[in-house]
């Protein structure tokens, strides 16, 4: 009998739609299975030329195909996180490009409250080193995870040094588990998942590295961060990319300005010089300008006055994860839509809530 998880899987070998047709179909069908099954759910929401196109039968090439995906998953403690989840990504979820769902192990909250991505070239130098190291030694103690492409340079940098100061850390790859790229840190993946990090990736289980995987991967490691931290960088890259797609995520950006005179300094000095950007020297910048500071933050929570009854009650719903504002009117049915901006309101000004950008909310304490 086929699960939840067979049908997900086969999400992915529907012929006639992309991405977002998917989560549409997924969003009125309510599981993957119903997409399959009750396809009456989905098929009236949808254009007519495009629910005409769309081909849910499953093939025996399809049923082999996603049988031997579940039977890798099985064997190597492979995990599947769709749209669907409650545990999906909150940040990531609000990107339009968003995957429908992605395949990882280990086990951390993907929902942290700071998250900071951290990307540069693979020919770092010494002094693209130094940088990350002081960075993330300043931030340590901060209660941030960092994420990062497991990538030569800078990305093993950002995980080795996560690594040692016990930060999570979260590594975003561009093939599936079976080909962990470069292999040379296949050490550095294992270290990951013992050190309470985890390995993400959106591909099979048999897909190589393939070039063209990786800007598909630079758009994951943004959505999944509230700050992006460009350390080192030519002009051109998987780094650069990564940043402006986080600007147009409006995710924060920061980038290390170096010599005019390095090459590996060019991209991170055009960031900041084209306003992308705002230049960090130090884990303490962005600590400051992310709002991050941990003693600032606890002299706030000391001034904290009591909540009501309904203000703990929305504000309860929204600890968890951040939340947008139909899923707080969905929790809070009992109230009228005034009755739920006023709490809102008042739970911002009391600095419980912090307002995020397409009307999501997120607790701060």
């Amino acid at each position: 009998m086929e699960t939840e998880l067979f049908y997900r899987l086969a999400l992915d070998h529907i012929d006639g739609c992309g991405r977002a047709t998917i989560k549409e179909m997924l969003r009125h069908a309510g599981s993957a299975e119903n997409v399959f099954r009750k396809p009456e759910l989905w098929r009236k929401h949808l254009n007519g030329k495009c629910a005409r196109r769309i081909n849910t039968a499953i093939t025996d090439s399809t049923r082999r195909l996603v049988e031997k995906e579940m039977n890798a998953m099985e064997r190597h403690g492979i995990t599947l996180r769709n749209c669907l989840d409650g545990g999906y990504p909150a940040r990531l979820r609000r990107c339009a490009d968003a995957p429908v769902q992605f395949f990882y192990k280990g086990d951390i909250d993907f929902n942290s409250p700071r998250t900071l991505a951290v990307v540069g070239t693979r020919n770092a130098t010494s002094y693209g080193t130094r940088c990350v190291t002081k960075i993330l030694n300043d931030l340590k103690g901060s209660g941030i995870t960092t994420v990062s492409g497991l990538a030569y340079g800078i990305d093993t940098v950002a995980h080795e040094e996560s690594v040692r100061l016990g930060i999570p850390t979260i590594a975003v790859m561009g093939s599936g588990f079976k080909n962990i790229y470069p292999s040379t840190n296949k050490s550095l993946a294992s270290k990951i998942l013992d050190c309470g990090g985890a390995l993400v990736t959106e591909f099979p289980f048999d897909t190589g590295p393939d070039r063209t995987n990786f800007p598909q991967r630079n758009r994951i490691i943004a959505g999944m961060a509230d700050a992006v931290l460009v350390a080192e960088s030519g002009l051109k890259g998987g780094s650069i990319i990564t940043a402006h797609i986080a600007h147009s995520y409006n995710r924060d950006v920061f980038a290390v300005p170096g010599s005019i005179f390095d090459a590996t300094s060019q991209g991170c000095n055009n960031l900041i010089r084209g306003n992308v950007a705002a230049a960090a020297t130090s884990g303490n910048d962005i600590l400051e300008m992310m709002n991050w500071d941990v003693a600032a933050k606890e002299r706030q929570m000391q001034l904290f006055v009591e909540l009501s009854d309904e203000e703990e009650f929305l504000c309860s719903f929204i600890r968890a994860e951040s939340r947008s504002i139909d899923e707080i009117s969905e929790h809070c049915a009992g109230f009228s839509p005034s009755k739920i901006a006023g709490l809102l309101l008042g739970l911002e000004l009391k600095g419980a809530l912090t307002s995020l950008p397409g009307k999501h909310y997120m607790a701060n304490r």
